[in-house]
């Protein structure tokens, strides 16, 4: 290689060099940048009220007159969020989460060899079976409804939703619990 081709390489590269720089300061002097006299950004936080008006509370109907109208084909498709965690099959295999099979009357926290959390046998303690009532509670918001449980799902918003779930479970059981009065 002769120092001509060398003078071509470095030129080349210097060339690129004062032209990066120059594209950079051209920039800046287009775009004018501002910097704000604060960094970062102000997070408003709305402040908790003394007390929790009913009127701002949606209004739910009871979980009987909404079991009356569920379906149990709608609710065996919400329950494919429940599969990953949870057996529906008559064996009662336990996954992540306890078999679900005859949870309807069963007592929290009863299912044979899952090792459920603290928070779950306690309530199981205090609590002889899984009502309707119960249920549609604790499928609504897990974490909120028993603090300290390790079921990791969010819940089912909808109150629909969870009829049909809870009409679902209600059918996977050899004899199904009697439909709570309206």
């Amino acid at each position: 290689m002769d120092s001509f081709t060398l003078n071509k390489i470095a030129g080349a590269v210097l060339l690129v060099l004062v032209m990066t720089m120059g594209i950079g300061i051209v920039s800046d002097v287009i775009f004018h940048p501002s910097h704000p006299e604060q960094p970062g950004y102000i997070i408003e936080v709305a402040e908790a009220s003394e007390g929790t008006d009913a009127a701002d509370e949606p209004q739910v109907e009871p979980i009987a007159s909404r079991l009356a109208s569920a379906s149990a084909a709608d609710g065996e498709k919400v329950a494919k969020k429940c599969a990953a965690c949870h057996s529906f099959d008559p064996s009662g295999a336990d996954k992540v989460g306890p078999g679900l099979y005859d949870i309807v009357g069963r007592k929290p926290g009863g299912h044979a060899g899952f090792g459920y959390s603290s928070a779950m046998a306690a309530y199981g303690e205090a609590n002889p079976e899984w009502t309707y009532e119960n249920l549609d509670n604790f499928l609504a918001a897990p974490k909120k409804y028993m603090s300290g449980t390790s079921m990791g799902f969010a819940g089912l918003r909808k109150p629909d939703e969870r009829a049909n779930m809870i009409a679902y479970l209600r059918e996977l059981s050899a004899s199904p619990k009697p439909l709570p009065a309206q």
